[in-house]
């Protein structure tokens, strides 16, 4: 991500759950489905994951009431268990996704490079209202 080109963007949250729980409910395609859209009237019935480098992962993000929708993929290109996964879109950009845990909490860090469709603050807030969902998910499920 040294692009000089490019704007990053950066979300994060903390979350009051350990590490391991927060990889397993990032990483797992039962779990992504349940927090992986923006909005409630957005969803993800489906996602695959093959966390490795070169592994690629996809999910289907569609409004609910099917007037809009797209799949979300990618080529993984770093992976350390409970602390980093990098990844590469299918549109070339690239993501970097760093777990931190801090006492009882786990600290998720977002860097993502900006596309040239929507204003840089859209981005923010859409890729942030979806980190929300998967706090608010992993935070109230056990």
């Amino acid at each position: 991500m040294e692009n000089k080109d490019v704007t990053t963007i950066i979300v994060q949250t903390n979350i009051k759950a350990p590490v391991e729980k927060v990889w397993e409910y990032w990483t797992s395609p039962e779990h992504i489905t349940k927090w992986n859209f923006a909005s409630a009237d957005w969803q993800t019935p489906w996602a695959e994951n093959d966390l490795r480098p070169g592994g690629k992962f996809k999910s289907r993000m569609e409004a609910k009431d099917g007037s809009a929708g797209f799949d979300f993929e990618g080529t993984y290109t770093t992976m350390k268990t409970n602390e980093l996964i990098e990844y590469e879109i299918g549109d070339g950009r690239k993501v970097k996704v760093i777990f931190s845990q801090n006492g009882d909490e786990t600290n998720v860090v977002e860097t993502f490079e900006a596309e040239n469709v929507f204003s840089h603050e859209q981005q923010r807030t859409g890729w942030q209202s979806i980190l929300d969902n998967f706090k608010k998910y992993t935070e109230e499920n056990k």
